[in-house]
Parts: C-alpha cells; structure tokens; sequence
C-alpha cells in the first residue's frame, strides 16, 4: 500500500525544535502548513483527528488525513482556521501517550497523543503501518510496547 497522505497544519507559535514531527519534513506524502496571517484551509474529505469524535476505523483509508499541530490550548485557534466539512475521527482511548507531559498551566486531554504518534496510529489503523514515522521519537520503544497498540493491526 502506498503511504497515506496527509496534511498537518501548525499553529505559527509551535516551536519546531520540540515538534515530535519535524524530523518527518521532507516525506513525500506528508504536507506541512503553518496557520499564519489570514491562512485558510478547505478540509473538505480530509479524516480530521480530533478528541471525542468516532474512532477511525480502515474503512476511513479513501481519505487523506489532516493533523492539526500545536498545544492543546491553541487547538480551538487551529479549528477555526478549517473550511468546509471534514470527517472528525478520534483514536482509540486505550492508546496513552508515551510522551512525558509537563504543563502546570494546561491539562492535556486522557486520550491526547504526542502528534508522531498520532500520525503513526492513525496511519497504522487505516493500513499503512510505517514504523519509520517513529525513528526519531525518543520514546519510540515504550510507546510501541503497549500491549493495545500490538492488538491494533
């Protein structure tokens, strides 16, 4: 299966050097945008990743994923820069987040996901299991240790 392709569009203020998919620039299928000045996107078909929406499932696989990339307090921001009508798509609660969470200021969601590994699960889900998404994800073993990620196939 050729890989999935997919959008990401990232908050202006989301600092590259701590972004968990910078070192994915450059991957053919995955399309980078920043949501700066009056920037606009038509998510029309796209499978958005979303908290608390259905789960994706493969029968999702017909349409291009769309990551929106920033912290979790800038997300609503991210939404309202979004046209037409995407297809909200969550993923499985039982997936946790390797990801040492820091904040003292803002509570991540339970079922928020590092953005690598949201891209890795999703595309996984809809077919397209691609390790490589996580080569450079420092915590790359525990996250692909989870006893429900292995059930996912």
């Amino acid at each position: 299966m050729p890989p999935h392709p997919t959008t990401v569009i990232r908050h202006a203020r989301e600092h590259l050097a701590k972004c968990s998919l910078t070192p994915l620039h450059g991957r053919p299928e995955i399309t980078f945008l920043r949501a700066r000045g009056d920037f606009r996107f038509d998510a029309t078909g796209f499978v958005l990743l979303m908290v608390d929406a259905p789960v994706l499932a493969r029968s999702d696989a017909g349409h291009p994923l769309l990551l929106l990339d920033g912290t979790w307090r800038h997300l609503p921001a991210l939404l309202r820069r979004l046209d037409g009508t995407p297809i909200p798509r969550s993923l499985p609660r039982e997936i946790r987040t390797a990801y040492p969470r820091s904040s003292k200021i803002y509570e991540d969601p339970r079922a928020g996901l590092a953005s690598v590994e949201a891209l890795y699960l999703a595309r996984r889900i809809l077919g397209d299991d691609d390790p490589e998404l996580l080569s450079a994800y420092h915590w790359r073993e525990e996250f692909l240790a989870q006893p429900a990620l292995r059930a996912i196939s």
